[in-house]
């Protein structure tokens, strides 16, 4: 069930449904001023669920409530990606699939593909594009409250920074001289698409 009506958080333990030790360590700083504990799905053995929808709040909903359901606690979960205009606004919610390779994750080789892409389609600059992240909050009665973040930006080559991760080399958001690859953690973190997402729940469930 999902309302118009934000629900409040009123517990003192969240579950973050990512098995990425990185994600939970960032998440667990944003919501250091709430004195909640927090635990991530791998930390607690939870297998990760198929993301099978089309859309970012779609596989979100699946993570956030597989975990509230087998945990019996609120579980938050986000689904983010990169949307290339001149692409179709691809990879969008395949954003990882295109970095999936025999021997695991390289988004390398996903960084060169789009930027192949892009070339073979004989887009103009600037190449558009913008990083989303789609947040869900779910309790385990099934109800759960959405809230997205966004960051606008162009698509440069070369590669240029070896900070942060993914597709971060070749994203340089609006109004900065540097790409995410190229930004101090922390820098990043704070104009992000996961930033304006993770306001917007503070603003709307914890504040």
């Amino acid at each position: 069930m999902t309302s118009s009506v934000v629900r409040r958080f009123s517990c003192d333990r969240l579950v973050i449904a990512t098995h990425n030790k990185g994600k939970l360590e960032e998440i667990a700083k944003l919501l250091e001023p709430f004195s909640v504990s927090v635990s991530s799905a791998g930390e607690l053995g939870l297998p990760e669920p198929a993301e099978t929808e089309t859309t970012f709040v779609g596989n979100a909903r699946i993570k956030a409530h597989a975990a509230a359901r087998a945990t019996g606690l609120p579980a938050l979960a986000d689904d983010s990606g990169l949307e290339v205009d001149a692409l179709g606004r691809a990879p969008g919610v395949w954003t990882a699939d295109w970095a999936e390779a025999p021997s695991g994750r390289d988004f390398v080789m996903a960084m060169n593909r789009v930027h192949e892409e892009l070339l073979s389609r004989e887009a103009p600059k600037p190449w558009t594009a913008r990083f989303l992240c789609t947040l869900v909050l779910a309790w385990p009665d099934g109800y759960d409250v959405v809230f997205e973040g966004k960051i606008e930006g162009q698509i440069v080559w070369p590669m240029r920074g070896d900070q942060g991760h993914g597709f971060d080399p070749v994203f340089r958001p609006n109004g900065f001289d540097q790409t995410f690859g190229e930004m101090d953690r922390w820098e990043k973190n704070r104009i992000s698409h996961r930033a304006a997402a993770f306001r917007a729940l503070i603003d709307g469930c914890f504040t």
